[in-house]
């Protein structure tokens, strides 16, 4: 297939890209290199993907270049727009909150508008288990997001999910909506809680844990990037499905296991943060019957993978 992926010099969508052209899809990158985290990083990330084969790579945002980027969807004409670039991150939506409506609802809004108008037949949104706010300790159902945001970063992945059913029925184009729980592993992001630890241990730093008892649905980077090519199996015109682990690992294991690894660790608890949630814990069982996702990672490995890479890698982390 002809594939746009948006974001694709990021974390996920550098993985993606790699599997896609190794898969023998014809990948068109499109990325601002946004400063959230180191450009440096990004660009090495892009390097990164031309191991796996061919690809057109464009330095273009989705709202600072609208006609060039339109122009690029056209003459791609693209089957599939899976759509990564965002601004990520809870702590940082509240201080600049109105840079969450530019780049995760605005620029989602242009390349749903551009797949529509190049004549795509599928557009894959990557959303996020924010969207659910803080359900403490059940297992997340697709359909238990309310609107119930506790954080501009979670308010705009919502929106963007209303605006994707939206254009999926004014382009008459399938829409899947992966709403994806806390990645991790090689090349993560590095204001994620298990690069920064790791990064922080290696250095002897201490690490500050916020608030107490919280757990996360940990999902390793090659389990995202199944469901996200699973996402090509789906039937309906529109849907939602998550991707994660379905086994949340609360932050007293988290901290055991890197001690295993770091055996000198300190630690310092903090207060819970502003715009956090407790826990998440994602059903997956939508996706395992109707996409057929199954993730194979367990978080010991997962964990031991990460670490074994930041360790060749000191310098990049």
């Amino acid at each position: 297939m002809k594939i746009i992926v948006t974001g694709g010099a990021g974390f996920i969508g550098s993985h993606l890209s790699s599997r896609l052209i190794k898969e023998g899809h014809q990948v068109l990158i499109i990325d601002e290199l946004h400063p959230y985290y180191s450009v440096e990083r990004k660009k090495r990330q892009l390097e990164m993907i031309k191991h796996a084969g061919e690809f057109s790579f464009y330095h273009k945002s989705l709202i600072h270049h609208e006609g060039e980027v339109r122009d690029l969807f056209h003459l791609f004409k693209p089957d599939t727009v899976i759509h990564l670039a965002a601004i990520p991150g809870v702590p940082n939506s509240i201080l600049v909150p109105n840079e969450y409506v530019d780049y995760d609802i605005k620029a989602t809004i242009n390349a749903l508008r551009f797949a529509g108008e190049a004549g795509a037949k599928q557009f894959i949104f990557a959303s996020s288990s924010s969207v659910y706010g803080d359900q403490q300790n059940i297992p997340l159902k697709e359909s238990m997001a309310n609107g119930t945001a506790v954080s501009p970063y979670a308010a705009a992945k919502y929106g963007a999910e209303a605006f994707c059913h939206a254009y999926s029925t004014i382009y008459d184009y399938q829409v899947s909506i992966l709403r994806f729980f806390t990645v991790y592993g090689p090349w993560g992001r590095p204001d994620m809680a298990i690069t920064k630890f790791i990064k922080q241990l290696m250095a002897d730093q201490e690490i500050v844990i916020f608030g107490s008892r919280t757990a996360r649905d940990y999902t390793y980077i090659d389990d995202c990037v199944s469901g996200i090519i699973s996402a090509f199996q789906q039937k309906d015109q529109y849907a939602i499905f998550n991707i994660g682990s379905g086994s949340p690992i609360l932050i007293e294991e988290l901290i055991e296991q890197l001690r295993g690894f770091f055996p000198g660790m300190r630690v310092k608890h903090d207060d819970f943060r502003q715009g956090d949630v407790q826990s998440t814990w994602a059903d997956i069982s939508k996706a395992k019957g109707e996409l057929g996702f199954h993730p194979s990672m367990s978080f010991t490995d997962g964990l031991s993978r990460t670490i074994e890479w930041a360790k060749a890698h000191a310098k990049e982390i």
